[in-house]
């Protein structure tokens, strides 16, 4: 059963807690997007990515990985080329422009 979330709406201040008022239909001033991630992994990560993944359950030896549930339910692809890349749709796109090698 998937539970809807709530729509976010933009209330013309960045949500990175800077203060600054940002354009119509923005959440963030420019940039300001990676320094509220940052804060956010300092605060309950340990500016780690590594202990993220632990603490969500997607460290080398749990159930799954993080690559895993992206395919499976966060909106990735695996490269159509066979290489074994895999993205978002947009970064496939990318990805497919690019000369690669075939996995073997």
């Amino acid at each position: 059963m998937t539970t809807e979330k709530p729509r976010l709406i933009p209330n013309g201040t960045c949500w990175c807690g800077c203060r600054r008022e940002v354009g119509l239909g923005k959440f963030f001033a420019q940039g300001h997007d990676k320094i509220a991630e940052a804060a956010y992994m300092a605060v309950h990560h340990e500016a780690s990515v590594a202990r993220l993944l632990a603490d969500t359950g997607f460290a080398p030896g749990d159930k799954e990985t993080i690559r895993d549930a992206a395919l499976d339910r966060g909106g990735w692809e695996e490269c159509p080329l066979g290489c074994g890349y895999a993205g978002a749709p947009a970064s496939i796109a990318n990805h497919v422009k690019k000369p690669h090698k075939e996995r073997t």
